[in-house]
Order: C-alpha cells, then structure tokens, then sequence
C-alpha cells in the first residue's frame, strides 16, 4: 500500500490557555484534519485578553532559538501560518522563519490580524502596520478582514457598503504586494457574513453564510486553520472557505444552544470529527 506522507503545518500564534482561540484552536483542528501542527508561541496567556484579567508572558526573547533549533533538527513544513504578533521584532522573526523554512512545495497563509469594524488595536503602533505590509510579500495566502485590508493599501475605511468590483480592486492591489490569493473575511451585509474569494487569473468568488448571533473570540482562528489545512492537502481555495464556513456556522448554533458565554469561543469540539 501507498502511503502518503502525513503533512506539517508550522502554526506561530499565542498559546491561551483558556478562551478557545489561537493555538489552542489551531492544534486539534489541524490535527484532526490529519495534519501535524507544530506551534512556535509568539506569547503565553492564561485567558485571552477579551477577559478582566489574564496572565500574559511574552514569549519574543525565545523565538529566536526556539526557531533555530527547528533548523538544526532539519525540519521541513508543507504549511507555515501565522496569527496575532504582538511586535515589531515578532514580525521581524516571521519573516526570517520563512526565509529559513519555506521551500518550493510551502505553502504560506498569514492572517493580519490587525484591527476590526474600522479601527487598528491598540496594541498595533504605525511600525508594526509597515512592517506587516512586508510580510505579507512572503504570503500565499491572505485572509484580512475589510479594515485589516485597507490598512494594508493605506486607503480609507469604506463609509458605506462595498461593490464586488471594488472589493475586487482591492484585492488586486493586496495581490500586487505578493501573495496570489486573498479572502476579505467578515464583510457583513443585512444578517449576512460575506467572504470575498480572489484569486490571481481566476473571477472572484462570493461565500455568504448567516450571522448567527454575536461576534466570538477564536472564529478567525477557527476558519483560517481549516482553509490552511485544506490548502495544504491539495483542495481549492473556494472548497476550503465553504468548509470553514459550514464548520465554524454550526459550531456557533450548538454554542448559542449551550448558553456559552462569548468570551468562552465556540464549542468546536463537538463537530472536529467532521473535519
């Protein structure tokens, strides 16, 4: 029998230990959709910071050797996907990682995650804004929401609604500065959540799913982990943004059913095994 070498995603995102969002969403969807995931902590908390309190570690003085050591171990990744940075000198460190890991057959999927509804976080200074326009020359994929988007191009946040040909113009212009795919994730439109799908030499394509209730912490993580590890496997990028989305609906719908409070993410545990 024919067996196909199991795959590896190099996922570099914050370990919280309690909010379900980044690697403690990144590790068991990946894992169970037959990938191994192998994070590089950009920080260590103990809940994410949408909680009154946390513990939080910056993990920044170790990446550095953390990664070299990956090196000297000859480790090769199909995968290498990024989330939250908390620096100017993480981005910096990210950018050297694939420098030092991507080879022909790696697949790079970075989520800016930058700001949202038209506002930078407050942790993100005009530095750390430049340098993320640099990184995502090394992308293959990226998946910015609308303001993460037009932060990237310097233009304005929209006042009113987008066209698909404007949307399209956007990601053109996001395309241009290197990666050849770009999902505009979150567009949301009378009940509707639209991902806008552009592809270089190909027509964009619409994903719309209903929003069900309110906004949660780790959906973003949910859905770039699953549109990465379905990359990676070989499926397009539309099938990849339908599974996501289909996924990361009905999870939601089980959780408001639980009562689960928002701050607590979503009970994706209950569906991995349809992954």
């Amino acid at each position: 029998m024919n067996l196909e070498k199991q795959k590896k995603i190099a996922v570099i995102n914050d370990i919280t230990g309690f909010g379900r969002c980044s690697v403690a969403v990144a590790l068991p969807i990946i894992s169970a959709m037959k990938i191994q995931c192998c994070p590089l902590p950009t920080a260590i908390l103990s809940a994410h910071t949408g909680f009154s309190s946390f513990f939080f570690d910056d993990y920044t003085p170790h990446m550095r050797e953390y990664m070299n050591n990956w090196n000297d171990l000859n480790i090769n990744f199909d995968g290498i996907c990024t989330g939250f940075l908390g620096s100017k000198e993480q981005i910096d460190l990210v950018i050297d990682f694939i420098k030092i890991f991507k080879n022909k057959d790696t697949i790079v999927i970075v989520d800016p995650v930058m700001g949202d509804y038209g506002k930078i976080y407050l942790t993100y200074t005009k530095e750390m804004c430049d340098e993320m326009k640099r990184l995502i020359k090394y992308a293959d994929l990226i998946t910015p929401n609308l303001t993460e988007a037009c932060k990237l191009l310097d233009i304005p946040y929209p006042t009113k609604s987008l066209s698909l040909n404007e949307l399209e113009d956007i990601a053109k212009c996001l395309c241009d500065s290197g990666p050849s795919k770009v999902v505009i994730t979150g567009l949301q439109y009378d009940g509707i959540i639209q991902n806008f799908i552009y592809e270089i030499g190909k027509p964009h394509k619409i994903i719309n799913v209903e929003k069900i209730g309110e906004d949660r912490s780790g959906t973003g993580d949910i859905f770039t982990s699953i549109v990465a590890s379905s990359i990676v496997k070989g499926k397009d990028l539309v099938y990849s943004v339908e599974k996501a989305t289909e996924f990361i609906s009905k999870s939601i719908e089980y959780t408001i059913k639980q009562n689960i409070p928002e701050t607590h993410g979503i009970c994706f545990e209950e569906f991995l095994t349809e992954l």
